[in-house]
């Protein structure tokens, strides 16, 4: 995994703190905040991102939980 993306709009669901503390932990983690990624239905819902070249889905029902699926994934 070389990126992550992150839709600007679903920070206020917490995906924000998940974009700093993977910065923290994994600096050499490229990620992007775009202003939509076009998932609105799950963006209303629930914390997601858009992980690597093959833009797989990862999403949680909160921060906490899609934090440690990206940690999983990065590891």
């Amino acid at each position: 995994m070389k990126k992550i993306r992150y839709c600007c709009k679903n920070f206020k669901n917490g995906t924000k703190q998940v974009y700093k503390s993977i910065k923290g932990d994994y600096p050499r983690i490229k990620q992007k905040k775009r202003d939509c990624l076009g998932n609105c239905k799950l963006c209303s819902k629930a914390c997601f991102a858009v992980v690597g070249k093959s833009k797989k889905l990862v999403s949680a029902p909160n921060a906490e939980m899609l934090f440690k699926k990206l940690k999983n994934k990065i590891s």
